[in-house]
């Protein structure tokens, strides 16, 4: 029986094929922890007397949602971390003095490859799928039996087949595809499932569009998100010191499907999720239509900080200025992307425009620091939840989009078009 790229994953990691629907034990290449729920990991690792490691150099503990701390309790809640980290000589541990989103850092430094199985105590874990690995998210609990054990219980995922054909647009990137899928099967529309992305849409998507893609899986349901190996992914991780070989697979063409949906990628327009759901989707057509006033433009978070997302917003920002009533906040996905957007100009040109640029964080992202929404207030996000007060404020509107279309808002002070 023909397999998908999934199931393949799977098999090379127990020994034998598998195929969807089956309940297996699997050795995991890395686990993934961040400052908020790694804790709780920490703390039922050590109620159950547990002194060891399974993996040391397959757990990373990145803190990125509320560093430098913001307050008493985010700055204990890391120093649990950090506790740990420097008991178990934690090689793989990131805070201050290499920041990132888990989700951006760890790609960047070669501690994912192709072909490996994945797990994080974060929901957006799927990110790492665009390498054409297995990766997703998990408890806190799921991640201390595996910090223990080495492995972990799965249910081996159905998987969707999206068929992307067309080259895309100006300014219509792997956000918007992601976003016109969601709003076509809605946010339980793939529930433990994998969306795997395939078609000639791929091959002019960067590594850039395929993170945002699968980061945002999740926000159909899915399980995960993961796109084949190829010379794009290749080239991103030629510079990598990688942690691992990679294994590369690819789904026979006879291989099994749960639904297959085809999208014309060349007649998609920039896509708006409205609140206050990701699946509410619109074309930016009509956004600009409705004339939608913003209190707030933000580029950034573990879907869209990296650093085209800023060459983006510093093109269209260049000998502009951000609107007397907006605020504009970029938060870089890591430090190296900052250090690279410097030394590219475009930092300057954020800032000569009016914006302000964090440290690399979560926190606005799920309403935490750096760029909270108040009462009544409206943002459009480069982010992947719109969800009510997920920002901020219970009576805030967040509408997701891509880093162009919030660079164009920022300007004109409501939702537009940037094309």
């Amino acid at each position: 029986m023909k397999q998908t790229i999934t199931e393949k994953i799977f098999s090379d990691h127990v020994g034998h094929p598998v195929f969807a629907g089956e309940i297996i034990r699997c050795n995991i290449d890395m686990v993934i922890g961040n400052d908020i729920t790694t804790p709780i990991s920490i703390k039922a690792f050590e109620d159950i007397g547990a002194t060891k490691l399974a993996n040391p150099d397959g757990f990373s503990i990145v803190l990125d949602h509320f560093i430098p701390a913001k307050d008493i309790a985010s700055a204990n809640q890391a120093r649990i971390s950090r506790d740990f980290a420097k008991k178990y000589e934690m090689k793989n541990f990131f805070d201050e003095k290499d920041m990132g989103i888990e989700h951006a850092l760890l790609p960047e430094k070669g501690l994912v490859v192709p072909g490996d199985v994945i797990i994080g105590a974060d929901s957006h874990t799927c990110t790492h799928g665009a390498l054409g690995a297995f990766s997703t998210g998990m408890g806190s609990t799921d991640l201390a039996f595996a910090m223990v054990t080495g492995g972990n219980w799965f249910k081996v995922p159905e998987s969707i087949k999206v068929v992307l054909n067309g080259k895309p647009g100006k300014y219509t990137t792997g956000k918007d595809i992601i976003l016109e899928i969601i709003r076509m099967i809605g946010v339980d529309g793939a529930l433990y499932q994998t969306l795997e992305f395939t078609g000639s849409t791929i091959e002019h998507l960067s590594m850039d569009d395929r993170f945002s893609m699968c980061n945002m899986a999740i926000e159909a349901g899915a399980k995960s998100g993961i796109v084949a190996y190829d010379e794009i992914t290749k080239e991103f991780l030629v510079d990598k010191p990688l942690a691992r070989e990679p294994k590369i697979f690819y789904s026979d063409a006879d291989a099994v499907y749960s639904q297959i949906l085809e999208i014309d990628v060349a007649a998609l327009d920039p896509v708006i999720a409205y609140p206050f759901l990701p699946s509410n989707g619109h074309s930016v057509v009509q956004a600009q239509n409705d004339h939608i006033k913003i209190d707030q433009a933000f580029i950034g978070s573990c879907t869209n900080g990296r650093l085209s997302d800023l060459k983006v917003a510093a093109e269209i920002l260049e000998g502009k200025k951000v609107h007397q009533d907006v605020r504009l906040i970029i938060t870089p996905g890591t430090q190296k992307i900052l250090r690279e957007a410097t030394k590219l100009g475009y930092i300057d040109i954020l800032i000569d425009a009016g914006g302000v640029v964090s440290n690399p964080t979560c926190g606005a992202c799920l309403g935490g620091y750096m760029g909270i929404l108040g009462d009544n207030e409206v943002a459009v996000s480069t982010t992947n939840r719109n969800f009510v007060g997920r920002m901020g404020s219970r009576s805030s509107k967040v509408y997701l989009a891509n880093s162009a279309v919030a660079a164009a808002s920022a300007i004109t002070g409501y939702i537009t078009d940037p094309r």
